[in-house]
């Protein structure tokens, strides 16, 4: 028998456990580990930052539904990974042993990396639910008291289409309330051009996205390198495309919303050899590590180089299905090694997002997500707006019955030409 245990039940971990459940038998054991114990459907996040979804409506309190399912779960933080040892040491002085240990814990917010970043200081964030309820009652003193507003991505960071998405939705919620004419709004980016994305962009991502911006009035600073946050005031030095300065900014802010760099999280970070200088997995193109080859990783906290050099620092995102796709691999690559086979599986690695503005969207695909590309296409419409709700009810009822990939979603994948796994070719680690 063998004890397979995943820290993190996010969009990565708990599809990762539903899915080893339903392919191994139940001789083996499978552990869910997470630092809370609710599960939190982190793409609704900004959405509760401006009161239109409550916490109740995206968490879920995850154990009961994996127990369900047989599997075990662990509401705790872990503070060592023992990866020689092949044990976990939690919060309450616990030690859990494992024969697979797969990491899915997504990454630390490096808030610390700009002065009077994050909610312990100036700026607010939609990375967690917890923030995004903060996010939402700082929100509301503002609107009593409404000013210039600001949002964006500091150096460093990897996931802008949470920005562009809040930028929109803040919008599309001032004008309800009658008040965007008292609220000038200015997006910062570390983004080299509007529209990168921190992928050298998506079909017609630059045009399409400055003109949503240009049409909604919201002013944009692109190669943006965010130095200090002061109560009310942002401090910003545009570069060029050499990295020189080209004009500095001091941007005042009655609220703003900036997403971090991201680090990986630090029982992982401080396992010998087992990640990059900022804390990331090193695997290879099975999700496995290149130094523990019990060790498995997924999602966010896994390291892939940028898709290209920036001014400005900026990451390559690990976009919702692209996880899924690594989970599947690492499920197959599980049951393959305690067959006594080898891991074969790959990733596709495609991204697909889908981004509301309030009462339309913006949705892109990319396959693969690091060019070049078979498939690459950036579209704006109201379905966009209807398919995130839909998918948020549908991934939500989806983890509440332990079905990692329904029949209906492998036929809507397979009509838009995305395999989950990689066919033919290996996938860019």
């Amino acid at each position: 028998m063998a004890h397979i245990v995943i820290i993190g039940a996010g969009v990565g971990g708990t599809p990762l456990a539903y899915e080893l459940r339903a392919s191994l038998g139940r001789e083996h054991r499978i552990t869910v580990v997470n630092s809370t114990d609710y599960f939190q459907f982190v793409p609704s996040n900004p959405w509760l930052a401006v009161g239109w979804r409550s916490r109740d409506k995206i968490t879920l309190p995850i154990g009961r539904h994996l127990a369900r399912r047989g599997i075990d779960f662990i509401g705790l933080p872990v503070t060592r990974i023992d990866a020689d040892g092949n044990t976990l040491h939690l919060a309450d002085g616990r030690t859990l042993p494992y024969d697979y240990l797969v990491v899915t814990t997504g990454p630390r917010l490096a808030f610390e990396e700009v002065p009077g970043a994050g909610p312990e200081g100036h700026t607010q964030s939609v990375c967690t639910v917890d923030h995004a309820e903060q996010a939402w009652a700082r929100y509301q003193e503002f609107l009593d008291d409404p000013g210039p507003i600001v949002i964006g991505a500091m150096p460093g960071a990897s996931c802008f289409g949470p920005a562009y998405e809040y930028a929109f939705i803040v919008n599309a919620d001032l004008k309800r309330r009658r008040l965007r004419k008292k609220v000038p709004i200015t997006f910062v980016t570390s983004e080299p051009y509007i529209g990168h994305l921190g992928l050298a962009g998506v079909g017609d991502s630059k045009t399409l996205l400055e003109s949503e911006l240009r049409n909604h009035d919201i002013k944009w600073i692109t190669n943006a390198k965010t130095t200090r946050v002061e109560a009310g005031k942002m401090f910003v030095t545009e570069v060029d495309a050499n990295g020189a300065t080209v004009k500095e900014h001091e941007l005042p802010f009655k609220y703003s919303m900036m997403l971090p760099a991201f680090k990986g999280v630090d029982p992982v970070a401080r396992v010998e050899g087992l990640c990059n200088p900022r804390g990331f997995v090193l695997v290879d193109e099975h999700q496995r590590s290149r130094k523990y080859r019990n060790l498995f990783a997924a999602g966010v906290c896994i390291a892939i180089p940028p898709v290209e050099t920036t001014p400005v620092p900026t990451g390559a995102p690990k976009t919702g299905y692209m996880i899924e796709t690594m989970v599947t691999a690492i499920a197959k690559n599980i049951q393959a090694d305690l067959a006594g086979r080898p891991a074969t599986a790959q990733g596709s690695w495609n991204a697909i997002c889908l981004a509301d503005m309030g009462s339309t969207g913006a949705a892109f695909v990319a396959l693969p997500q690091i060019p070049p590309r078979n498939v690459n296409w950036f579209r704006k419409g109201r379905w966009v707006h209807w398919a995130k709700i839909g998918f948020e009810k549908y991934f939500l009822y989806k983890m509440k019955q332990g079905n990692s990939e329904p029949l209906y979603e492998k036929f809507m994948l397979r009509v838009l030409g995305i395999e989950r796994l990689e066919q033919d070719s290996k996938a860019p680690h």
